[in-house]
Order: structure tokens, then sequence, then C-alpha cells
């Protein structure tokens, strides 16, 4: 079985049978929901865990493929170190953010909220791979890169190995919903097959070729007109030294590692020494001295063997350059039992070396680059350039001007770095195409057109569930690099680690909360309320959404002791919504009120962090015309954003952020609950680099709504019904706040604050003065049957309500947020 098909090994002939299927096949799975690159780092996570062990059996597997190929060991650990990289979730996540613009580039999102155009990056189709033999990892990389970007991949390997089909079948192996499998199919066969050349790429809509000009011509012949040819053809790169470098023992031995790492088979590897001099006597010393240096390098390293035909040329090559050593034009120095050599050439033309440690040293004064160096602008790729700092800015612009796509420093040449473009270009960019959408007002408030299309989310991790009490246990990794506070509302503040990149992708989904939940960028004028200071995220978060939003924004902070004063900012500078934690509000509308009844200019009131009683939003509207009161998005400190509302959404439901976020809703015994019940929100954030989140408990609590949102989106919804801590026990019965917030709200109107305080043997309702104290326990006695069994029939409970001051409840030092349940049982 010679062939990967789909997830199957296939033989020649049903492989032969299913080319003829190639159209067919395309056709199905370009209309079969999209592969989100999400899932493709997850498996390529998972495969790279089991190639890091050196005695994993993949891995030794893999190592016999290499060697049955007549790969050198130095190679083999080469190409692992290679495919280490290509499956580094960073590296891969840097890569798609560089290349693509984001994590999610096929995601039809806004670039701009004030205007309802979306845009992304989909893929080409049908993406052909024709891979080079002498290149094991290629084929796997330009695989990686066609599933990044979303297409069904056909890839030509050699008749000979097995290698990119074995690891690559592998990382289908990792992905459990079989969308990698389905877009991948490797084909072995030998360049001499032409008519199954003709058939893998007569339905291609692109293929991406490696090999030389002949090579290349041929594939050219066979692709049919219209198809993107993508020619990742031969290169030449070089070294470029100036008189204040060409000496430093330093620089010469960079120059002699690139020679000799790979054997100068890399593109970026230099087969041409330029002297910046027309010096024939500094070219001869030169290679002299380099000679020296390299003998050392090539000495301490293990150099490949080329075979006959590679013998062949450096052969011929050498022979005719010790025959024009009589007519002055050239050096030979090679070492004596041939494992290097070293070719001075006056004549400064670039040309290709025959490789295995031959390099051509050739003078090539700066004043003369253009002219030499133009004509090969189509073959151009690294130069390992040694000069003084100011010439390295000069010369580096003249180069990369006459085509070089690379610059490095001597000893860097075949190095690289995440995102690096390859051949001056961007691979996920010519394995895409980038598409865009202009729709109407009808979508003013969509913020991407997937949500109106797909449902799925991820599937969760095989790990145990991290309770909230152990979120301080969970490590920050080596990328975190900004910092919060948790708020404390549900204990001690805990320290939350973001990479620059979550935060940024956060902030863009705060942005399309906010935008969902009915904030118009193109009109509003919001001043941010929320609080700030002390590493307490949410008045930077909500600055930095409304910035992405490109909305008009007052950010004024909140501020306990100033509504007058904040009041009349909103009038001054025409304010219409306002954005905070309820609780503040509603003391801002309180203390501010005359001055606010007056303006009845605030049309929207954004809120997070706490729960809006439903008979404050009324007086809102009532009192001050308030016409819109949501929630600006659900989110927390540790795990970032993960619910938003839609016009459609009653007060506690929110959409997933699907992007972001697996959700489950479990049991106590961490088991889905059934359909309509109430358990524990357990988040899993797929690409949170700062602190890894999987599986965590959030603290709070809710349920799935089944019913398909009015809106038209198809996120999943779920309610919220308060935090864990909401729900208390006290003797023979379990309690839940909400309960006592809706029949106080119920009885008498009440608009106020309501805390709970649990001491001894003693529950405590604080309310705010103007509410009767006697009046609220007896509703709350006639009421709620599990609290009247407590308190008057078992009196294992005693109930007070106390009316104060809305400055003697209960808040989080850092957040300034309203604390429901206060327990002092255990202090006591």
């Amino acid at each position: 079985m010679n062939h990967f098909w789909q997830g199957t090994w296939v033989g020649d002939a049903e492989a032969g049978r299913l080319l003829g299927t190639l159209e067919d096949t395309t056709r199905r799975v370009l209309a079969a929901p999209r592969l989100n690159p999400l899932t493709v780092l997850a498996a390529g996570e998972r495969l790279r865990e089991a190639l890091a062990k050196p005695d994993a059996p993949l891995r030794t597997r893999l190592t016999e493929l290499l060697r049955a190929d007549g790969v050198a060991a130095g190679e083999i650990d080469h190409a692992f170190g290679s495919l280490l990289t290509v499956f580094d979730r960073a590296e891969l996540e840097r890569k798609l953010t560089r290349e693509l613009g984001g994590i999610d580039p096929a995601r039809l999102s806004r670039v701009d909220f004030r205007e309802t155009v979306f845009e992304a990056w989909v893929p080409v189709g049908l993406l052909a791979h024709v891979t080079a033999g002498n290149a094991p990892v290629v084929g796997v990389l330009s695989a990686v890169e066609g599933l990044l970007s979303g297409n069904l991949n056909v890839i030509k390997t050699s008749g000979d190995s097995a290698f990119t089909a074995e690891v690559l079948a592998a990382l289908a192996g990792q992905d459990p919903t079989g969308a990698i499998a389905e877009r991948l199919i490797v084909l072995r066969y030998p360049s001499s097959r032409q008519d199954w050349l003709e058939r893998m790429c007569a339905p291609a809509d692109a293929v991406a070729a490696w090999g030389g000009e002949e090579a290349l011509a041929g594939i050219a012949r066979v692709v049919r007109p219209g198809t993107r040819l993508i020619d990742w053809g031969p290169k030449l790169s070089f070294a470029y030294l100036t008189a204040a470098c060409w000496s430093d023992p330093a620089t010469l031995r960079g120059v002699a590692a690139d020679v000799c790492r790979l054997d100068q088979q890399a593109c970026s590897s230099p087969q041409v020494v330029y002297l910046d001099t027309d010096d024939e006597g500094e070219l001869f010393a030169f290679a002299d001295r380099f000679s020296a240096v390299l003998n050392d390098v090539v000495r301490s390293g293990e150099p490949g063997e080329p075979g006959d035909a590679e013998w062949a040329e450096i052969t011929n090559t050498t022979l005719v350059a010790e025959l024009e050593q009589h007519l002055g034009l050239t050096r030979v120095v090679a070492a004596g039992d041939g494992a290097w050599r070293v070719i001075a050439d006056t004549r400064p033309a670039l040309r290709a070396s025959p490789l295995y440690r031959t390099v051509w040293v050739k003078p090539l004064p700066r004043t003369e680059l253009a002219g030499v160096l133009r004509p090969m602008r189509r073959y151009l790729q690294t130069v390992g350039l040694g000069a003084s700092r100011q010439d390295t800015a000069e010369l580096a612009r003249t180069l990369v001007g006459l085509g070089a796509a690379r610059i490095t420093g001597p000893g860097a040449m075949l190095s690289g770095y995440a995102g690096e473009p390859h051949d001056g270009v961007y691979a996920l960019q010519r394995y895409s195409r980038r598409v865009d959408v202009q729709l109407d007002e009808r979508f003013r408030t969509d913020a991407a057109l997937d949500d109106l299309i797909a449902a799925g989310q991820l599937p969760a991790p095989d790990v145990a569930v991290t309770p909230k009490s152990d979120f301080g246990t969970l490590p920050a990794s080596d990328r975190a690099e900004v910092f919060f506070l948790s708020g404390g509302s549900s204990g001690a503040p805990k320290l939350s680690a973001f990479s620059w990149a979550d935060y940024d992708e956060h902030m863009r989904f705060g942005a399309e909360s906010l935008l969902a939940t009915g904030l118009d960028p193109r009109t509003d004028r919001v001043m941010n309320l929320f609080f700030g200071g002390h590493m307490y995220g949410s008045y930077t978060s909500f600055f930095s959404a409304l910035e992405r939003l490109g909305a008009v924004q007052f950010p004024m902070g909140g501020d306990w002791g100033r509504f007058t004063a904040i009041a009349q900012s909103i009038v001054d500078n025409q304010v219409n919504t306002v954005m905070s934690v309820p609780s503040f509000i509603v003391r801002l509308f309180t203390e501010g009120g005359d001055i606010l009844r007056r303006y009845r200019g605030v049309r929207k009131v954004f809120y997070a962090g706490e729960h809006f009683a439903e008979g404050q939003v009324r007086w809102l509207r009532e009192e001050f015309g308030v016409e819109l009161v949501r929630s600006a998005a659900y989110g927390g400190v540790d795990a970032g954003p993960m619910g938003y509302q839609c016009p459609d959404s009653p007060a506690r439901v929110h959409h997933l952020f699907t992007g972001l976020h697996t959700l489950e809703i479990l049991d106590a015994a961490d088991q889905p609950v059934a359909a309509g019940e109430t358990g524990r929100l357990v988040f899993t954030a797929h690409t949170r680099r700062g602190q890894r989140l999987d599986r965590y408990e959030v603290g709070d609590l809710g349920r799935w709504v089944a019913e398909p949102c009015p809106c038209g989106r198809r996120t999943p919804r779920f309610e919220l019904f308060g935090r864990v801590g909401d729900v208390f026990r006290v003797p023979s019965q379990t309690l839940n706040y909400r309960r006592f917030v809706t029949l106080i709200e119920d009885a008498f109107g009440y608009t106020g604050a309501l805390q709970l305080v649990l001491h001894g043997d003693t529950l405590t309702v604080r309310v705010e003065p103007g509410a009767d104290p006697a009046a609220v326990r007896t509703a709350l006695l006639d009421g709620y049957p599990g609290l009247s069994d407590v308190v008057t029939t078992s009196r294992m409970l005693d109930l007070e309500v106390v009316a104060l001051p809305i400055g003697d409840f209960t808040r989080t030092a850092t957040s300034g947020k309203l604390v429901s349940v206060v327990d002092r049982r255990v202090e006591a």
C-alpha cells in the first residue's frame, strides 16, 4: 500500500482509479464545512510531542525510512529538528498571524467595524504539491501550509520514499474530527509516470512545485490555463564581505559554517563568496585564509559523501579551474582527501557551485553590483553580508533592490525565524485567495458571517476539570507578557497571564461583542466607566475593544466619589452611551440624577461583572430615557471573553465565542448535564498562549439554550444562573442568592443593591434605605419555602434584614464590584 488517500492506505491500482475521481472529490470537500486552523494546530502539537521522543515508535519508524533512502545520520537529525519546528504550535500561530493576519484567517469578518464589508483568506481549492526527492521535510511543510490555508492537498513524492506519506498520515491520526485526513492525498510515484502527473495536476486550482528549470518546465506543460503555478524553483545564495570583515576570524568561520551545513544543498547555502574589491591579490590572499578556516570547520563536523554524479560534476569543475590557473584567471585550493574545495576566480559572474563544500571566491566591487546581479535577479535568494554597521545598512538596501530576498550575517544564512517569507513571498498567501463580501444594514451588528452558518465547537481535551479554586496553580507559560489580577469577587485575587497576542485576540472578540449587542461605532459616543489600576483589567480591556471598533470614547474610568462630575461630563460631551458595572451605573444615575434627567441623552447602557436587576432596568428607562440596557460581554479576567449578547438575547442568555472557547456544562460528577438542566460552566481556551486553560471551571452556573436564536446566529447559546458561590448551604437547605433578588424585586419593585451576609447561625440581608426591613423579611419567608423551613420551622438559622447606605456594602478591593454572598462563617 504505497499511497495515502483521505485517511486510507491504498495500492497502485486503487490510487489510479481514485485519480479519476479527483475533481468530484474536490467539489465534495470544498462544499463541506471549512477546516479550522485550530484543528491543524492541535493535531500538530500532539504529533510534535510524539516526534520529540527519540525512542518513540513513530520516530523510530521514520528514521528507518530515511536510512533506507540513503539519508546521512546528520541529515536525519536535521530532518527531525525541522519537523519539530514545522509542528511547533507557537511557530504555526506566528506564521498564520504574520502571513494571513490572524489565527483564523478564513473567517469572514469585518476589517472595519464601521462598514458592513467582510473579508477573508479562503483556500485556492485543490492544491497540488510536486515535491523534490532530496528534501524529505519540504513535502510535509508544504502540506501543513496547505492545510492551514484550508485546501484539499494532493502531494506527489518520490516513488522511493514513504517518509512524507507516513508523517502526514500520523498528523491525520491526531485529529479526531477526520477533517485533516479528508484534505490529504499523498501519492508516491516517480516523475517518469507522466500520466499520473497530468491526472493529478489537471483538476488543480494551484500547483506548488520544486525542482530545477527542466523539472519546472515539465510541470508547467501539464498545468491547465488559469491554474496558479507556485514556483519554488532553484535559487542562488552568496556571501558578500567588505574590507572591514574579510580578515575577521569570526566572519570567516561563520561563512565556512554556512558552506558546511547541509553540504550546500539548501537554497540559502552560499555557493559564492564575493569580496568588495577588484584587487586580484586580495582575492587570492583571501582564498588562502578562508581555506584554512574551511578545513577546520569541515574536520569538526560530519561531511556528507557525494554520489557518483555529484563527484563527476565536482571533478569537472575543479579540472577546468585548474587549467585556467595557467591563464591567471583562477586559483584552486583543495583538501588532499577531497573534503572541500575553494576556487578563486577573477571573473565576477555569479555561477552555481557543484556543492559538497565547493565554494567560489570572486571579486565584486559595490560599484558593479547592479551590472552583475541584476541579470540573475530571479535566482537570487540569501546574502550573508559581512560589513561595518554603516555599510551593512547601505548594502542591504542595494542588494534587496537588485533581487535578493534575504539578508543575514555570516553564519546565519541557513537560519530563519517564525513567519519568515520564503523566496520573497508568504507561502500561505500564495496558497490562498483574498475575498470580500459587501452587504447592507441588515448586517450592521454582525461581526462575522460565519456565526450565521455554523454552530460547531472544537472537541474538549481529554483531561481532568480544573476547579476555579485551583486557578492559582496553573503556571504561566514562557510566552506570558501581560498580567491582570482577577477581581476577587469569589475569593482572593489571582494573577492571570496573557501573551500580547492573546490580549489582541481577546480585544478583537470584545469589539465583536459590543457590536453584536448594539453599540454603533459610527454614531455612538461612549464613556468608559469601568475600573482600572492595580492590574485590574476591565477598564483597559474595554478601552482596547472600543479602540478596535473605532468608536468615539471618553475614557473617564470609574470613581466612586465623583458622580456629579461624571454626570456633568456626560452632558458636556454629548455622551449617549455609558458602560460600567451595574452597581456603579445605578449609583451614578442616583447621585447625578437631576443632571441626567434633564439631559435624557443617555440612550445605551452596557454592563459587565454583575447582574442588572429588571427593576433597575425599568427605572433607567422610565426615569432617564435609556433605550438599551445590555451585557457588554460575558467574560472574566481568568478566561477572557466567553460570550456575547445579540439584540434578541434575554438578560442572562449569551452566544458562545466558539473561535476562542469550547464550553461544557457539567454536573457534580463532571458529566454533561441533561438537556435544560443547570450545571457548572467549564471552558477550554483554544488559543491561550500566556496560560493554558483546558477544561477550566469559571465558577458560574448555567444551562444550554436549545432553541434557535431569532437573530439567525447558529453559535451555541447558554443562560447564566449566577455564580457557584451564589448557591450556598445552610443547615438542611441549599439557598440561591438569585431567589432573594427576584422575590424582593417582584414584591416591592425594589431596584437597589442586595447583599447576603452569613455569620455563624445568622443570615443578614442588606438592602438600601427606602426598603422596609420588616416587610422584606416577611416577603422572603412567605415566598421562599426553603428559607422559611430553616428559619421558622427548624429554627436553625436566624434571618435579619438591615437597611444600610450603599457605601457600607462589601465590595471587591480591585474592581469595586458588589459581592453577592459574603460568607464569614469560616472567619467565625
